[in-house]
């Protein structure tokens, strides 16, 4: 009898020696900053539609953003309450365009041999979020250890909203400049690119597109701006 105890103590003592192992080669073996327990990732792609556009890019504007939430008791000490904080960095761009398939034969005038007066579509905007990445996020906390209140997917998804209203704000603050030189931009490119065949152009725009040399009010030149995707 005690022999078989012996044995299994034996064996036990193995079992424990070699996990304990297990756990330092690990801990030894795992990259710096990777977390010790293993994680596990899942990708699922969502084909969508596709379609053919034939936008010219005049201009492109970038913006980076840090928004930041907090939600709790601010009145209480740190020590006791902490409040649950997310702060993250928000890349946006703008381009403005024309659209070449809206271009039909009435738009084009021949007035020589080889000279042409063309009529523009109105250049449009888009306002889309291309990046975002965390830059802080704590949950609240009971005396340092009992996470109490969650950064949960609702307060992130409220932060993506309001940094998106404040990036349209900053948009709009510079339209009607953003709007010209866009304007300048696709002339340039189109004068450039048709005078390789030798043919003089003229280019029209419609009546209530603004002209480089003429600065409207920025409320009528604004291009509409398209919808940002949503967290989850």
């Amino acid at each position: 009898m005690e022999t078989l105890i012996n044995i299994l103590l034996l064996l036990l003592g193995v079992l424990v020696a070699a996990i304990a192992g297990l756990i330092l080669w690990r801990m030894l073996t795992r990259k710096r900053g990777e977390p010790f327990v293993p994680e596990k990732s899942r990708v699922d792609a969502i084909a969508e539609h596709m379609r053919a556009v034939g936008k010219l890019i005049g201009l492109e504007v970038s913006a980076k953003e840090i928004a930041t939430a907090t939600k709790g008791l601010s009145w209480l000490p740190p020590l006791l309450l902490s409040q649950a904080r997310v702060a993250m960095i928000f890349h946006f761009e703008k381009q403005y365009w024309i659209d070449l398939t809206r271009v039909q034969a009435a738009d084009v005038e021949q007035v020589g041999e080889t000279e042409f007066v063309l009529t523009l579509p109105p250049v449009e905007g888009s306002l889309r979020l291309i990046d975002v990445s965390p830059y802080d996020i704590q949950d609240g906390r009971v005396l340092g250890l009992l996470d109490v209140i969650q950064v949960n997917a609702p307060t992130q998804k409220r932060l993506m909203v309001r940094a998106q209203e404040q990036a349209a704000q900053l948009f709009q603050q510079n339209e009607s400049r953003y709007h010209a030189e866009a304007v300048r931009s696709i002339e340039r490119q189109l004068k450039a690119f048709l005078g390789l065949f030798d043919v003089r152009i003229r280019l029209e725009w419609p009546a209530s597109q603004e002209t480089p040399g003429n600065e409207a009010d920025p409320q009528q030149t604004q291009a509409p701006a398209g919808v940002l995707p949503q967290g989850r």
